[in-house]
């Protein structure tokens, strides 16, 4: 196991096979990165944790969502479009009613 700060540590695949109850202890302090052949290949944290940041993420794509929404909002406000009855009268009365 290395230390990378004071709230992450790097651990190989096969330490994780050996030293389990060690590196579950190393997750009070911060995130475990697994490595394997010295590439990083997955994260382990506290199940906390993980829940903030799932939280953060849904608000953080609720606000992006809710930007794009507006944006189209605006679009739409200077475009001009036309009612079922407006395209009607300009385009003949062949078109269904709905």
């Amino acid at each position: 196991m290395i230390t990378v700060d004071e709230r992450t540590s790097l651990v190989g695949l096969s330490e994780l096979r050996t030293e389990g109850a060690k590196i579950l202890q190393e997750l009070k302090k911060g995130a475990v990165i697994l490595t394997k052949r010295n590439r990083p290949v997955g994260v382990v944290i506290e199940y906390e944790d993980y829940k903030k940041m799932e939280r953060l993420m849904d608000a953080m794509e609720d606000t992006v969502v809710g930007a794009i929404a507006e944006g189209r909002e605006k679009q739409v406000e200077r475009s001009k479009y036309l009612s079922h009855k407006e395209m009607k009268k300009t385009r003949g009365t062949h078109l269904i009613d709905v």
